[in-house]
């Protein structure tokens, strides 16, 4: 990736930042946990704050 497109990464977004993997790593971690097993249907969105409509 270019370096100035580097710099401005995620600026565009309603948080004004990158997402860490920290951050989203637990929505992977739940859904290969046996705590999801009940779950059907449903979306996580470790979006960064942006609105999905489907």
């Amino acid at each position: 990736m270019p370096e100035e497109k580097v710099k401005g990464f995620g600026k565009d977004v309603p948080l004004g930042r990158a997402g860490e993997p920290s951050e989203v790593a637990p929505c992977y971690a739940f859904l290969a946990s046996h705590l999801s097993c009940y779950m059907t249907g449903q979306f996580l969105h470790p979006n960064r704050g942006e609105i999905i409509n489907s």
